[in-house]
């Protein structure tokens, strides 16, 4: 290998001061004399150089710059064969069961069932007053859980007319029997939280009885909220209030009365059971987490759905063909090798969801802890 010496190159002239500057340097490379000749002509300065003038800062934030700030490169994300739109996947597991939305190849909504933990929440009870606290302005009442639940005195059907609401120990006394809904599940040491004032979602709307509430939801189009208005208050049954779910789009006149006149019949189911006493015990039961956001989200404007569990479509199926047989076609068994969570890339798009660092388009991140 060889070995260079560097060397301070040999000045021969230059050239005057007002005059065009000359330099020549010679250099030794390999044993021979090189020569180099630069020539500077000089500016004519007529005065001493002007200083640029600072504009006055009219209170301007200094601009931040950061360094090393890097964001990692993104996955590329293959797009599926004919997932161009709405789609819903379920995998069932021994152990959980999942739902996801996709919109194109992108997740939007997850959900995760559990079978160690199954919610009480939407359930109706006939439950048992136990305690009484004026204080809290809340009642203790069992209703068959292991813990007592909770309920408020806003949340009690009163009979009381006036102006002001009635206190919780003038409607509740210990050992009353109510009919009660769990609104919240139980949370460590916490019991459920408990209302006397029941509510039954069906497919198009949620059924309020012994209420004059009317509501549309906001996600609709305002052309359809109108028309979905005029339809109601031609349906709606009198000491009933209705809330118009968003699956209600293009939902004709006999699908939400059908819809109404099913919710009222389970309505007067419960209504007889509860007279019969025996508290505490469940009088009426909400399906499970499927049926629940299959009743609430799935709607026209979806492609299809995909289930890899046998069981779990048949369930599926029975359900649409009672509340809307126009979407069972839409409704297929996955029977691939390849697993179906896999095939549409969910599982990197929730590793990436779930992780404690989640990177936004806008260049930050946003850091998540328990």
């Amino acid at each position: 290998m060889a070995l260079f010496r560097k060397r301070a190159p040999e000045v021969l002239r230059k050239g005057a001061a007002d005059q065009v500057v000359e330099e020549r340097k010679t250099f030794r490379v390999g044993g021979q004399k090189v020569e180099v000749r630069r020539v500077v002509e000089r500016p004519v300065q007529s005065g001493p150089p002007e200083r640029k003038q600072r504009r006055p800062s009219d209170n301007r934030k200094p601009r931040s710059r950061s360094t090393n700030r890097t964001r990692p490169v993104e996955e590329e994300i293959i797009i599926p064969v004919e997932s161009t739109r709405k789609q819903m996947l379920v995998r069932v597991r021994s152990h959980q069961t999942q739902m996801v939305m996709l919109e194109g190849p992108v997740l939007v909504e997850h959900y995760v069932a559990r079978s160690e933990k199954e919610s009480l929440v939407g359930n109706i009870y006939l439950a048992k007053v136990r305690n009484v606290l004026p204080g809290m302005e809340a009642a203790f009442a069992d209703f068959g859980a292991a813990k007592n639940g909770v309920i408020y005195s806003a949340d009690v059907k009163s009979t009381i007319q006036g102006k002001r609401s009635p206190k919780i120990e003038e409607v509740l006394k210990e050992g009353d029997e109510i009919l009660v809904q769990v609104v919240k599940d139980a949370i460590g040491a916490k019991g459920a939280r408990l209302t006397g004032l029941p509510s039954l979602p069906g497919r198009y709307l949620v059924l309020v009885p012994d209420s004059d509430a009317q509501g549309i939801s906001r996600r609709l189009p305002e052309d359809e909220r109108q028309r979905l208005r005029q339809v109601i208050s031609a349906v709606k049954p009198d000491g009933f209030g209705v809330i118009v779910r968003t699956a209600a789009l293009h939902a004709s006149p006999e699908d939400i009365a059908a819809d109404i006149s099913r919710l009222m019949k389970t309505w007067e189911q419960i209504q007889t059971d509860a007279a019969k006493g025996g508290a505490p015990r469940v009088i009426y039961s909400e399906p499970d987490l499927l049926i629940r956001v299959i009743r609430e989200n799935f709607t026209s404007d979806f492609r299809r759905l995909l289930l890899d569990d046998k069981q779990a479509h048949r369930e599926v199926v029975a359900y649409l063909e009672s509340t809307a047989p126009d979407l069972v076609s839409k409704v297929s068994l996955y029977e691939d090798e390849m697993p179906l969570f896999e095939r549409y890339h969910v599982e990197d798009q929730l590793k990436k969801a779930l992780d404690r660092r989640v990177y936004l388009p806008s260049g930050g991140h946003l850091v998540i802890d328990r």
